[in-house]
């Protein structure tokens, strides 16, 4: 019963760690029934975003990950260094959790002028403490001893069992949305999309590491070409979205994620999963 807009901050619950990345598929959807044209500037803070948030929810699984592990530093350094990220997408957002940042026809606000250096720097700062973590704890023989070999998943089951994501990748399937199948402004960036053969718990945590790698890249692209511009489309407060019916998807920080949408021509969606 909620209009376009008011369905925001209630979808963003899901997955409050990765707020902008459940946004961004919802945002696709009502954008193609409407045939809005996002401006480029708006489609470049999508992606800003978007990547960070997959760095602040990465960091977060690294962390867990290291107490699972018994490497109780792991979720001291991963907590303490992911607030880098809050701090900058809080700069831009407003909120340091579900950021209610990508909305249909863009986004809400553009980022604060001069922001760009800071996330430059934000940027050169993790790629040299990424090599931090490589070193001091995923080539850790404990860290090895404990996590190699161990839940594998094969290519043929990661595949059979509809797995995406980081999850999909370490099993050696190179299927990524972003690439694939390109939104917003990602064919505007160069980046690779990082796989391993091994399908075990340590691929798992490692491809994650690269593919934070791989958001800094597009980050530091992203921050350094963006255009002048307006952010968004002034759409209204209740826009009404013609009818008809979409699937939209996109590649967020734990995988895939969808939504089928239908419209009545109301200012509600009559039917959105």
């Amino acid at each position: 019963y909620r209009n376009y807009i008011q369905n925001v901050p209630h979808l963003e619950r899901p997955v409050i760690l990765d707020s902008c990345g459940i946004l961004m598929p919802y945002a696709l959807a009502v954008d193609e029934l409407m045939n809005n044209k996002v401006p480029t500037r708006g489609q470049y803070l999508q992606v800003i975003m978007a990547e960070a948030n997959r760095i602040i929810s990465h960091m977060y699984f690294l962390g867990i990950m290291g107490i699972f592990v018994g490497h109780s530093t792991m979720i001291e350094w991963a907590m303490g260094d992911r607030d880098f990220w809050i701090d900058f997408a809080e700069r831009i957002g407003g909120a340091r959790v579900t950021f209610a940042y990508i909305i249909p026809g863009g986004v809400r606000n553009d980022m604060p002028a001069g922001l760009a250096e800071k996330g430059l720097k934000t940027c050169d700062w993790f790629e040299k403490r990424m090599d931090e973590y490589e070193k001091i704890f995923l080539k850790n023989p404990i860290w090895i001893e404990r996590s190699e070999g161990i839940g594998v998943l094969s290519k043929e089951d990661a595949i059979r069992l509809g797995a995406t994501g980081t999850v999909l990748r370490a099993s050696g399937v190179k299927h990524d949305i972003r690439r694939d199948e390109p939104y917003s402004a990602y064919s505007d960036f160069d980046f690779e999309i990082p796989t391993l053969n091994t399908g075990d718990s340590w691929a798992r945590v490692y491809v994650a590491l690269l593919e934070m790698r791989e958001s800094v890249k597009i980050i530091r692209q992203a921050l350094k070409e963006i255009p002048p511009g307006p952010v968004r489309l002034k759409l209204g407060i209740q826009p009404r979205v013609p009818a008809g019916e979409v699937y939209a998807r996109s590649e967020a920080a734990r995988g895939e994620i969808s939504y089928h949408l239908i419209s009545d021509g109301s200012p509600r969606p009559y039917r959105m999963k």
